[in-house]
């Protein structure tokens, strides 16, 4: 049964159920004639309820009124339950119960979607898992840590017809990004050459770690507050230090994430794909270096890179970390920042990041979309978006085909460094071509139990 065709004597049934099974009171609210009834809500499961998790919901779904969290799921216990006390006193009510075990929260009839912060190696399992589930899925950037656990998960989304969000924000929370990729769609630039595209690197974090600036490997016991098995889940297992099982950790640690060459990344690389509306493609070859901290260094992640790509029309991409951008970008932006997108064509450039959208010229700055141009999906928040589209069943502003194709830039970029030689890479078949090595690269082995099969 479809969230949108409960009735209110099913929504007060489920309702009494749920309550009876978690020892809480039935609420029934006055606003259940109103549009904002129980029958339009959604229950959603926070899944990872550190900052970035805690930011997410706070910001972005908690003041949806047609929202409830009704789980919060973290392998710390004082984050599980902080985050659902701070549900509760928003909701002025006992609705939102803390897990350890996100098992427990799938086995919930009453649970619609889930919005999963974990660290990167959690993403793609926990979104399978969910989907088999039944359940609709909003996934913090980057995707994952392997290109074949993303398509395993492509099958398992189409297979449970789940709504999937990714959650790179930009394309529905800030609309000058929008605005940008208009004006490209719309040949404002006459025909797109090339393309520049830059985020932060880790040297931005060295001062986060307790020894600088590559993080501490002397092991430590572990908290009690953490369970620390489940935070490792299908990564390695690999001592508890200091440094590991922290934001920072979770961000340039190999073993659970590819650093922001994918985790800052995505941002600009999925503006990239949107305007050049290759969501359903990518570049056909890869060349770069980069820098990796010493052997034997706890973040051993990339730290900083220079990759050049191109597209089979032509149109190349140069991405990069912010210290290979800033000399670069400088030569023709008004305004350095440590983060964009720039488009450049025959009649000029754009270039839009968080702060703004600059162009090349005032006329092409304040140029505005006709009304028989193309217009991109018009989201106000990825949000608002997501729960749009878990009622209407229609696809998201930044559907699961996005996000793997703008990971694989951030995947193909990381191996062509890694391995020290170019790339060529087949977008329809998705594969590799006359490299085995690089082409078993894009998998990893789950540590048991897991399994994505």
């Amino acid at each position: 049964m479809q969230l949108s065709t409960l009735t209110r004597r099913e929504v007060l049934k489920r309702a009494a159920a749920t309550a009876a099974a978690l020892c809480v009171p039935t609420i029934v609210p006055r606003s259940i004639f109103g549009q904002n009834a129980p029958s339009n809500r959604v229950h959603l499961a926070a899944v990872g309820t550190g900052g970035r998790g805690t930011d997410d919901c706070r910001g972005s779904f908690l003041p949806l009124e047609d929202v409830r969290f009704v789980a919060a799921v973290d392998c710390r216990k004082s984050r599980r339950e902080g985050f659902a006390r701070m549900a509760n006193d928003h909701y002025r009510a006992n609705v939102c119960t803390p897990y350890r075990d996100f098992r427990d929260v799938l086995a919930r009839k009453d649970v619609d979607g889930l919005v999963i912060s974990t660290p990167d190696h959690w993403h793609v399992p926990l979104a399978v898992y969910a989907a088999r589930a039944g359940k609709d899925i909003y996934v913090e950037k980057p995707l994952g840590v392997a290109l074949a656990w993303a398509w395993k998960l492509r099958e398992e989304v189409a297979r449970h017809r789940v709504v999937f969000q990714y959650g790179t924000q930009q394309r529905g929370d800030q609309r000058q990004f929008r605005r940008a990729c208009e004006l490209v769609r719309n040949g404002y630039l006459g025909e797109i050459q090339h393309v520049d595209v830059w985020s932060p690197d880790m040297s931005q974090q060295f001062g986060a770690a307790s020894v600088p600036p590559y993080g501490s490997n002397k092991p430590i016991a572990v908290p009690a507050d953490l369970d620390y098995e489940m935070w490792i889940g299908p990564a390695p297992m690999k001592p508890y230090t200091a440094d590991r099982a922290t934001n920072f950790g979770a961000y340039h640690i190999y073993d659970y994430a590819l650093g922001f060459i994918a985790g800052w990344g995505a941002h600009p690389l999925d503006i990239a794909q949107w305007g050049l509306g290759t969501d359903d493609t990518g570049p056909i070859r890869y060349q770069g270096t980069g820098k990796i901290p010493p052997k034997g260094s706890l973040w051993d992640s990339i730290e900083s890179w220079d990759v050049q790509c191109e597209y089979a029309n032509g149109v190349k991409m140069h991405f990069m970390g912010h210290r290979v951008a800033e000399p670069i970008v400088k030569t023709y932006h008004p305004a350095w920042c440590d983060h964009g997108t720039t488009f450049f064509g025959t009649k000029g450039w754009i270039n839009v990041n968080r702060a703004a959208l600059y162009a090349s010229d005032k006329a092409l700055q304040k140029a505005q979309i006709k009304p028989d141009e193309k217009h991109l999906t018009d989201a106000a928040s990825q949000a608002q978006d997501f729960v749009a589209c878990m009622k209407s069943r229609r696809p998201t502003v930044n559907p699961l085909e996005s996000a793997i194709r703008s990971d694989t830039i951030s995947h193909l970029s990381d191996l062509c460094i890694r391995l020290g030689r170019p790339l060529q890479w087949d977008p329809q078949k998705e594969q590799i071509l006359n490299d085995a090595e690089a082409a078993r690269l894009l998998n990893r082995p789950l540590r048991e139990p897991w399994k994505l099969g």
